[in-house]
């Protein structure tokens, strides 16, 4: 009773005041975990946005500075107090301006985590981003990671070194290593901060036995490379490559899908790029500012990875024949109209003088194959285009994956063409190199008009077939339509049109003819094919 003689009502405002501040209490400490975490080298302090916790500009390595350039990546060292990583760090070094800006101290990553605990082991996505091994920059917007976050994996996105300061070959470069080889920066790049994911990310509640590596076009290669390095077994369970895949021979003469050189032809071709610079001396190549060495386009030597015997042991495509190879699943494809992003030239008789010098004999058997036309570069080419840089390779991979491990493959097939449902269905475009990417990162624009709704349901299906693999190794699950492993003798592959179906492999027999072209450059005559 109070003085007034009414009932007091003390426990249950005692009750609700426990349990507000127990909940404040909660609330409190998750988000004391989730702004600010341990890793080996230092405290972090990130942010949180929408129940997500972001940590950019995370350095992996020492900057690759001074006498460090041109050297494999070296531990990241240790820092006193809180580091705050809010922002982007800097791409690497490169033409045009990448959104964070660029410098040679680049070797930086980006987590996006869902999680309330270290303890709660969530699947980790790992980005490896494209451009040609010349560009490329995790900062790009498209590759943020929090939609992804939202579908319960940690997302991690990494920077590596490209263009010359990635990539050079020399011979006094190679006799600095104590493994005699030199040219694969950036590659090493991308394993030591493998590493580093490895032994940091439960911090971050990830899983470190569950970790899958995924990346497009250079990224892509970069996985599938990855996936052949001894450098890198044991850091990842699964793969993700997008427009990837690195199965075509070396030689001498680069052409898309034909881009590796061995070790010593890279070097003979940086010993004769260093001599723009009026010097020989790698000591004084160190001395000179960055900027020196950006390639003002897909420049090599210096803008491609080699097979150097070390971190690429041979050709990829004898590795995997051999059961050298780090044997996970693979979820793997290509764009319908890949060629559309990479042939400029209109010139129907330069293309086929092209064709000639590059296919040698096996010319008029893929323009039979194809249905090429002489008389203008049409859809048909640009197929081979397609075909010969990105759908062989990955086509080719499944088939060695399954022929050769014991881990599932699945292949897909992207075809949502622009503005397809608006009658467009006999254009002559279909789906050009990264057009995918937005979808798998659900970075669609709701608010544009000009994007219909089977545009962000499959973006939606494709998210989730994505982390269902990233979980699992599987990316099938409730509510989505089956995606079958693939089989070589029945091959059906997961077509994404305006909606996921299965479908045949895309030029199927004019792929083999490409098979026996390469067969042919790898054992037979065309060994002797240089040019």
């Amino acid at each position: 009773m109070n003085a007034c003689g009414c009932q007091t009502k003390t426990r249950p405002v005692i009750s609700i005041f426990l349990l507000l501040f127990s909940v404040l209490a909660c609330h409190s400490a998750m988000a004391a975990f989730m702004d600010e975490v341990t890793v080996e080298e230092g405290k972090l302090k990130g942010t949180v946005e929408k129940n997500i916790a972001i940590y950019k500009g995370v350095p992996f390595a020492r900057p690759p500075v001074g006498e460090l350039r041109w050297k494999a990546p070296q531990p990241a060292q240790h820092w006193n107090g809180v580091k705050t990583a809010q922002a982007y760090a800097p791409a690497p070094m490169q033409a045009g301006e990448p959104p964070s800006g660029k410098s040679e101290d680049c070797l930086y990553l980006n987590i996006w985590t869902p999680a309330t605990s270290p303890d709660d082991d969530i699947p980790v996505f790992v980005w490896i981003y494209g451009g040609g091994f010349s560009f490329g920059a995790s900062s790009d917007p498209i590759f943020d990671g929090r939609a992804l976050a939202n579908k319960g994996v940690i997302v991690v996105s990494i920077a590596y070194r490209v263009g010359q300061l990635g990539f050079l070959a020399h011979p006094e470069l190679s006799a600095e290593s104590p493994h005699g080889v030199s040219g694969n920066y950036g590659i090493l790049d991308q394993i030591a901060a493998l590493k580093w994911i490895k032994k940091n990310i439960s911090q971050f509640g990830g899983n470190p036995d569950n970790i899958t590596i995924a990346g497009e076009s250079a990224g892509g290669i970069s996985v599938s490379m990855l996936s052949a390095s001894p450098l890198a077994k044991g850091l990842f369970e699964k793969a993700i490559s997008q427009s990837g895949g690195s199965f075509g021979p070396p030689r001498e003469v680069n052409y898309p899908g034909e881009n590796m050189s061995l070790l010593e032809q890279a070097e003979s071709e940086g010993k004769e790029y260093v001599k723009q610079f009026g010097t020989t001396s790698i000591d004084a190549l160190r001395k000179m500012d960055a900027e020196t060495f950006i390639p003002q386009g897909w420049s090599l030597p210096g803008g491609w990875p080699i097979i150097d015997g070390y971190v690429i042991p041979d050709d990829q495509y004898t590795l995997y024949q051999q059961g050298k190879f780090n044997d996970t699943p693979v979820l793997i494809g290509y764009n319908s109209d890949e060629g559309l992003s990479f042939v400029r030239d209109p010139d129907p008789q330069h293309f086929i003088e092209g064709m000639d010098q590059r296919f040698d004999k096996f010319s008029s058997k893929l323009i039979n194959a194809y249905s090429i036309s002489r008389e203008a570069v049409t859809r048909n080419a640009r197929n081979l285009v397609r075909d010969a840089a990105f759908g062989w390779h990955t086509w080719s991979w499944a088939k060695l994956q399954t022929a050769h491990g014991n881990s599932d493959a699945y292949l897909y097939y992207f075809d949502q063409r622009p503005n397809h449902s608006k009658g467009s269905e006999n254009s002559n475009e279909g789906s050009a190199h990264g057009q995918e990417i937005a979808y798998v990162f659900k970075h669609l624009d709701e608010s544009n008009p000009d994007i219909e709704k089977h545009a962000l349901e499959l973006s939606e299906s494709m998210a989730t077939y994505w982390t269902n693999f990233v979980k699992s190794g599987n990316p099938n699950g409730a509510d989505l339509p089956q995606w079958p492993v693939f089989e070589p003798g029945s091959p059906t592959v997961m077509h994404f049109n305006d909606i996921p179906k299965t479908g045949p492999v895309a030029d199927i027999n004019a792929l083999k003819v490409l098979d026996d072209y390469f067969e042919w450059r790898r054992t037979g005559d065309g060994r002797k094919l240089q040019r």
